[in-house]
C-alpha cells in the first residue's frame, strides 16, 4: 500500500484498482502513511500557512429542488432571506478589517433575471477592495452570465460537479437538472479564465466506491484549482434526510489523494468536516488542506442558510473567530497566511 502512496506522490496519477485499494484499506498505518505524504507535499508547496476565505451567504433563495439540500425551491419549512447590496458590502467592509483578501458570494441559484444586481455587487466589491480576490458559488448559469461575472471582476468560481455518475446525479436530482449540463458549465469557467473549484460530497446516498473513483479520475483530468470535498451532511426537511452522514475519516482520505493528485490545489477543510467532529477542520488541514472559510454572514440569516443540519457557523467557524482559530492552528504547528492565496498553477 505504500507503494501506492509513493506512486501517486510521483507519478500523481493510479489505475482504478489502486485508487480503490487505498479507499479500502484499514491498516490505520497505511491510511497514516497517505495522510503523512500528502501533508508533506502541502507543505512544500504552501508551507504551513492556511489561506482564509471570508463566506458571505447572500441568499436561501433557490430555483432547484435537489433532493438532499436544505434550501430546496420546494421546501416550505425554512424562512427566506436575501441580503441587500448594502449588507453584502457591510461584511466585505468587516471582513477587510479583520484582515480577509478573498470574499466567497455564495447563494441559491437564481434565475437570470438578477444576473446584473450579481455584477454590480462584483464592480461595487472591486472597487472598494481592488487587491482583493472575489469567489462566486452561485450555481449553473448560460456562458454569458459567467462572462458578465468575469468581466465585473470576480476571479474565481466554485461548482461541484457532485459526481461523475450520471446515474447517480439522477439519484441526487429532480428530473430536468443535467448531468451533462453542470460539466458543461465547469468547462465554460475554465475557458473565461476563473480559477475553478469543483468536488464532491463524500458518503452522499447511494454513493459507491467505483463511483468515487470515478470522481478522482475525473479532477485529475479537468485539474482544478480549488477542489471542494465535504463529507455528507443529511438535513431533516429533504427526502434524503434519514441517511447517514459521510465519513470524516474518508473525507480526510480523500483530501490526501486528491493533494498527491494535484499537488498546488487549493484544498478547504470544509464547514462540514467541523459540524460532523469537533476536530474535523483540523483532520483535513492534517490530510493536506490549506484553506479554511470562516463566515462572514450577517449573525442573523447564519442558521437560515440551512443546507444541512447543525451547521457549524460560530466560534472558529466565524469571521469573528479569527483569533480562536489561530489558536486552534498553532496546536498542531499551522498558522493564518493572510494573503489573498492564490493557487500556484495561476496568478492573477
Amino acid at each position: 500500500m505504500r507503494c501506492l502512496v509513493d506512486k501517486l506522490r510521483e507519478k500523481h496519477e493510479l489505475a482504478s484498482d489502486e485508487y480503490r485499494a487505498l479507499l479500502l484499506t484499514r491498516n490505520p498505518q497505511d491510511v497514516e502513511y497517505l495522510l503523512s505524504q500528502a501533508r508533506e507535499v502541502a507543505q512544500e508547496n504552501f508551507g504551513k500557512g492556511i489561506y482564509l476565505r471570508g463566506l458571505i451567504e447572500i441568499s436561501n433563495v433557490c430555483r432547484n429542488d435537489c433532493l438532499y439540500c436544505g434550501i430546496r425551491s420546494s421546501n416550505s419549512h425554512v424562512s427566506r432571506y436575501t441580503l441587500t447590496h448594502e449588507q453584502v458590502i457591510a461584511c466585505c467592509e468587516q471582513g477587510y478589517r479583520i484582515g480577509f483578501r478573498t470574499f466567497v458570494i455564495q447563494g441559491g441559484e437564481w434565475d437570470e433575471k438578477r444576473s446584473q444586481w450579481i455584477a454590480d455587487v462584483i464592480r461595487d466589491i472591486r472597487r472598494h477592495w481592488p487587491d482583493c480576490a472575489i469567489t462566486l458559488s452561485l450555481g449553473e448559469h448560460p456562458r454569458e452570465t459567467y462572462a458578465l461575472w468575469r468581466e465585473a471582476g470576480a476571479n474565481r468560481y466554485l461548482l461541484r460537479h457532485e459526481t461523475r455518475n450520471e446515474r447517480l446525479y439522477g439519484l441526487l436530482h429532480p428530473r430536468g437538472m443535467s448531468h451533462a449540463h453542470r460539466l458543461q458549465c465547469l468547462d465554460w469557467l475554465k475557458d473565461l479564465g476563473y480559477q475553478v473549484g469543483t468536488g464532491i460530497m463524500v458518503g452522499s446516498p447511494f454513493q459507491t466506491i467505483g463511483s468515487i473513483v470515478e470522481d478522482i479520475q475525473y479532477l485529475t483530468a479537468f485539474k482544478p484549482h480549488m477542489i471542494g470535498l465535504g463529507p455528507f451532511v443529511p438535513q431533516h426537511d429533504t427526502p434524503l434526510g434519514r441517511f447517514p452522514a459521510g465519513s470524516v475519516d474518508m473525507t480526510a482520505r480523500l483530501y490526501a489523494i486528491m493533494r498527491l493528485a494535484i499537488p498546488q490545489a487549493l484544498i478547504p477543510s470544509t464547514t462540514a468536516m467541523a459540524t460532523l467532529a469537533p476536530d474535523g477542520r483540523l483532520r483535513g488541514i492534517l490530510a493536506g488542506a490549506n484553506v479554511v472559510m470562516p463566515n462572514l454572514s450577517p449573525t442573523d440569516t447564519r442558521k437560515l442558510y440551512s443546507l444541512y443540519d447543525n451547521k457549524a457557523s460560530l466560534g472558529a467557524e466565524s469571521a469573528q473567530g479569527v483569533k480562536e482559530l489561530a489558536d486552534e492552528l498553532s496546536l498542531i504547528g499551522y498558522h493564518i497566511d493572510w494573503s489573498r492565496g492564490d493557487s500556484p498553477t495561476k496568478k492573477e
